[in-house]
């Protein structure tokens, strides 16, 4: 079994190297293929007539952003990351739109955050890679008001989510060393199973817990499909540091499996995700 101080470690290096400089480049792409869920989240800060918002794992800003300009002029959003690189993009976006919203470098299970601040903290796709997620929440719960709300999307299981994988099952003929992904994390799928997400939040001290289903509908332009699988997801990783014979033989055998996701100009794809809430109770006790 891996010490927890080597998962950290893994998750700090994974983000500050390749994995983090990916995302940085491929901002763009990634904007795009996940703006139904950044307007989702913008929607519910609005309707919560949110002042003050805590986005976790915000990585290069997008969801940061848009709650700010939809809060805007009232409200302002802390987004926090572990990924220096990515952060560094979030605040030169931040700058350029002269946003009402400010980023952090650090990772969210141990950052010393203002207690008993925010009445609202999300996060998209942001909050699976810790190495312990219930201090993780109990660290973010603190920096709650009391009667805060959370609300979290996360990845459903990779059964429903086919799209993502698509590349590294493609690949797998070629690459029997790529390692498998870990049922329970740090990764993408790790709050897929409710039960251990309900016990984890439950465990942190939060309250009103809900999950449920929601699928959204996102696209990317076909353009952007080569970059996509040899910069983003394992395979992607791989594919950093392999030479040109085998990163062509690996991108030759995966890109006409995503043949099925082609619609046109865009490549499309339904991101199958659960939707989580709980709140901080407002008993000064609690």
């Amino acid at each position: 079994m891996e010490s927890s101080g080597r998962m950290e470690q893994d998750q700090s290096a994974l983000w500050n190297g390749a994995a983090g400089r990916a995302w940085v480049d491929q901002q763009a792409l990634l904007d795009t293929a996940f703006e139904p869920i950044e307007h989702w989240l913008a929607e519910v800060a609005a309707r919560a007539q949110a002042r003050r918002v805590l986005d976790v794992g915000c990585g290069t800003g997008s969801t940061t952003l848009a709650i700010a300009r939809r809060l805007a002029p009232a409200g302002q959003c802390l987004g926090v990351d572990i990924s220096a690189p990515m952060i560094a993009r979030a605040r030169d976006r931040a700058g350029q739109a002269q946003a009402r919203a400010a980023f952090a470098e650090g990772d969210a299970e141990t950052y010393a955050f203002a207690p008993d601040t925010f009445d609202l903290i999300v996060s998209r796709f942001g909050v699976m890679f810790f190495r312990d997620p219930v201090a993780a929440f109990a660290n973010v719960r603190r920096s709650a008001q009391r009667g805060g709300a959370l609300t979290l999307l996360v990845w459903r299981g990779p059964e429903e989510n086919a799209f993502m994988t698509t590349a590294e099952r493609a690949a797998a003929p070629l690459l029997p060393q790529l390692p498998p992904r870990k049922k329970d994390g740090p990764g993408q799928f790790a709050f897929a199973d409710p039960a251990r997400v309900r016990l984890i939040l439950a465990q942190a001290g939060w309250s009103d817990i809900g999950i449920e289903a929601v699928d959204f509908a996102c696209a990317f332009p076909r353009s952007g499909l080569a970059s996509y699988v040899t910069r983003l997801g394992p395979v992607g990783l791989f594919l950093q540091g392999a030479d040109e014979a085998i990163r062509s033989r690996i991108v030759d055998a995966v890109l006409p499996a995503f043949d099925g996701y082609v619609d046109g100009a865009e490549v499309r794809f339904v991101a199958a995700c659960w939707k989580i809430v709980a709140r901080k109770s407002a008993d000064i006790s609690s």
